[in-house]
């Protein structure tokens, strides 16, 4: 294929234009239309693969570290709104006073591109640099020539879809109107770029972009708001068929065109949308029902490789994820095109189905939630992503303008705009109760700053009853890994004010005003009583060990004697607070002399809960009381889960890169029966493929190991991740983070205060 002609001559200065001819779309064959065997021909193009990788931040891709002679040739991967070199070999030097060429880019696998759409672009190459620098065109200049060897930098606009572009050269003489052209036998990769000030996810400060662009494993928090669990997530964005597999769902299932591929806010709503499958065959199909026979339950995933490489070979939704899982995926996505992103938890996360701002649940007369009639519920933790980006679509704010974090959501709870989707949300806009702008603003408020309503149901010829409201119970411990740490960063301020104060109350009371809902109405004009319940843990509690649930019960009058009557219950759960099953209940009736508090305690032994625990270990415990000779009615719950035993991960030696070192992983059975069926799976940096290790049976007390040997690729940060599940006992996990460091050869100085200096090969 020549010139897109038509469009390319008018990108052409004036001088080159001899002849108004309209172009073929391919090099005729009859003589008086070839073009001069003077005219400059391109031999091969050397795309510079090492120069462009360490420049753009992309060496890392298995696209860029690909080889040619095994499998196939290395394929360039770069970013928009920086320059990225290429070596043309031609047939004799390039002559600036007689050559001319234009360089033609189309978006790979579009129909039909147009100029208009942004899926075809033609350039004329430049003399000099500097001809090149506006950063919302596209451009192409010389570099500097020697011998038959033309070295040129191509700069992509800082708005340019994010996609795989194919590139043509055309070359002409200045004097003649017809020309030759040169292919890339294959199209190369552009992503977004955080580098770029130009670009709209542009991040400035280099640890948070090293962080939240170039880390490939994190932590994602699990548990309780009383107990927080960090587990181990592998990204690897850079791992093979992950950027493939990220573009065909932002294409094929977002069905983001061409022309929207370039926009971040645009890219990541089709990513939140296209990682679920209820309604377009997305990447991972999502399953709480504890039944995951035919796949692979959600506990036992340790990244986001084998989901991602699963779903590119066979296109079809992976089974299963619950909401970390696809947290992860997300992140994985937005990192490989170039997004920052990170992973965030909240704790007792609010699901409001009736975009009331508030999280009702209904009880009868006996204490007993009603799950039938509530649809809202409390996760125990909800884990969603954040993406870095500018939003001018947003306007300006009282504090500043709404750019920055935005939250995305591929769980599928609810729709938007027809789809399972959620977000982008300005984070700064949930904060300040702005839950009309786009997007789900007021879902993703209302799962960080509702409050509980509780309701007494007896029928439906009577009214409800409001028993209680609890402003704090909502978004708690908001989490996310810490900057270049592996520990927990606690970014709770960001999405509300603190709980009291009166910043925060008069949030919700600007946001509730918003909300058009009969529930959100009717909690504005009501009051509760006032009651005070507390749950207490006292101790640390190990799955395998009995516990207590303490309930304290306190009379703030200084006069009254209270008889409450009641009962405790302890019920397992999922972590989306459905699902219940009675553990056990205890029913009781105490005095409260004025001033004074009563406790109610009650012990639940492994064998009683053991046999109904759920896959993540978690609890709900409630009370429904009545003060007698008054009105008062009382409910109260709180959620704990029980802690799963860690796998303690050890070098033999200080890890060096491309040297072996040897692991050895462990785990101490933790239950008074013994373990069947154990599988250790094992991945990290340094493991080509996941290694797996069988232990049958696991005795009362024994501790099972394993060693084998892994070398590090590269020097610098690296991970270790494991799980263990079995019949008895699963979601065990843990990780060993570590730092390789370069071989003796490899470096190349040390600075008086001792930092090393080595070779390019090693992770900036």
């Amino acid at each position: 294929m020549s010139y897109l002609y038509d469009y390319v001559e008018r990108m052409l200065p004036t001088s080159w234009r001899r002849k108004r001819i309209r172009r073929p779309m391919m090099i005729w064959s009859a003589p008086e239309y070839a073009p001069s065997a003077d005219v400059l021909t391109i031999k091969k193009v050397d795309m510079c693969i090492d120069e462009n990788g360490k420049l753009h931040h992309t060496k890392r891709y298995e696209l860029m570290t690909r080889d040619g002679q095994v499998g196939p040739p290395a394929r360039l991967v770069v970013r928009r709104g920086q320059a990225f070199r290429l070596r043309l070999h031609c047939d004799r030097p390039f002559d600036r006073s007689r050559d001319a060429m234009s360089l033609i880019f189309t978006v790979d696998g579009e129909e039909r591109p147009t100029h208009g759409h942004g899926s075809l672009v033609g350039v004329a190459l430049q003399q000099y640099r500097h001809l090149i620098e506006d950063p919302l065109e596209w451009g192409a200049a010389i570099d500097f020539i020697s011998g038959d060897m033309l070295e040129i930098l191509v700069k992509p606009a800082a708005t340019a879809a994010v996609t795989r572009w194919k590139l043509d050269f055309d070359t002409k003489l200045l004097s003649e109107g017809f020309g030759k052209s040169y292919s890339l036998p294959q199209s190369f990769y552009l992503l977004f770029n955080p580098w770029c000030k130009d670009d709209q996810v542009y991040l400035e400060e280099k640890p948070l972009r090293d962080e939240c662009v170039m880390n490939d494993t994190t932590l994602i928090w699990r548990g309780s708001y009383n107990r927080l669990r960090p587990s181990v997530w592998k990204f690897g964005q850079f791992e093979r068929h992950v950027l493939d597999c990220s573009l065909l769902l932002i294409d094929k299932v977002g069905k983001v065109s061409a022309t929207h591929r370039g926009d971040p806010i645009r890219v990541c709503r089709a990513i939140s949308a296209a990682v679920n499958s209820p309604d377009d065959d997305g990447a991972l199909l999502g399953n709480w029902s504890g039944d995951f026979s035919g796949g692979t339950a959600p506990t036992k995933w340790v990244g986001s490789v084998e989901i991602m490489q699963q779903y590119y070979k066979k296109q079809k939704p992976v089974k299963f994820g619950q909401c970390w899982v696809f947290a992860g995926v997300v992140s994985t996505i937005a990192r490989a095109i170039g997004i920052p992103s990170r992973v965030v938890t909240n704790y007792s996360s609010a699901h409001d189905t009736q975009a009331s701002l508030t999280v009702d649940y209904f009880v009868d007369q006996n204490g007993k939630v009603m799950e039938e009639l509530n649809s809202d519920s409390i996760w125990n933790y909800h884990v969603w992503n954040e993406v870095w980006m500018q939003r001018p679509d947003l306007g300006i704010s009282s504090d500043g303008d709404y750019g920055g974090w935005q939250a995305i959501d591929s769980t599928p709870q609810e729709m938007s705009d027809g789809m399972f989707r959620c977000g982008p949300a300005s984070v700064l806009a949930v904060k300040l109760g702005e839950i009309a702008k786009p997007y789900d603003n007021n879902f993703l408020f209302a799962e960080v700053n509702a409050d509980k309503v509780f309701w007494r149901y007896t029928g439906p010829a009577h009214p409800l009853k409001l028993l209680r409201k609890d402003v704090l119970g909502i978004g708690h411990f908001i989490s996310t890994k810490a900057v270049g740490k592996w520990e927990r960063e606690d970014i709770t301020s960001s999405y509300k004010f603190a709980e009291k104060s009166q910043e925060e109350r008069d949030t919700m009371m600007k946001a509730l005003k918003q909300a058009n809902s009969a529930f959100s109405r009717y909690y504005l004009n009501e009051d509760f009583n006032e009651v005070y319940f507390n749950f207490e843990l006292r101790d640390d509690i190990k799955i395998g060990e009995n516990f207590s649930v303490i309930l304290q019960i306190k009379n703030r009058s200084s006069e009254m004697v209270h008889v409450v009557k009641g009962s405790l219950n302890v019920e397992t759960v999922l972590y989306t607070g459905k699902e219940r099953e009675m553990v056990k209940s205890d029913h009781f009736t105490i005095t409260v002399k004025p001033n004074t508090e009563e406790f109610v305690k009650l012990v639940v032994t492994f064998e009683e809960y053991f046999k109904k625990l759920r896959d993540q270990a978690a609890f709900n415990i409630s009370c429904f009381a009545t003060v007698e000779e008054t009105e008062y009615e009382f409910f109260a719950q709180d959620d704990f889960r029980v802690r799963k035993p860690d796998i303690k991960i050890k070098l033999s030696d200080a890890p060096v890169s491309q040297s072996p070192v040897d692991v050895t992983i462990s785990l101490l059975n933790p239950l008074p029966i013994p373990l069947r069926k154990g599988i250790f799976h094992v991945e990290g940096s340094g493991i080509e493929s996941p290694l797996i290790f069988k232990h049958s049976d696991v005795a009362v007390g024994e501790t099972i190991t394993n060693t084998f040997s892994l070398t590090p690729e590269f020097a610098g940060r690296a991970t270790i991740a494991a799980k263990f599940t079995s019949k008895e006992l699963d979601d065990v996990d843990g990780f060993l983070a570590f730092e390789a460091k370069p071989r003796p050869e490899d470096v190349l100085m040390e600075t008086s205060d001792n930092e090393i200096i080595a070779r390019t090969d090693v992770i900036d």
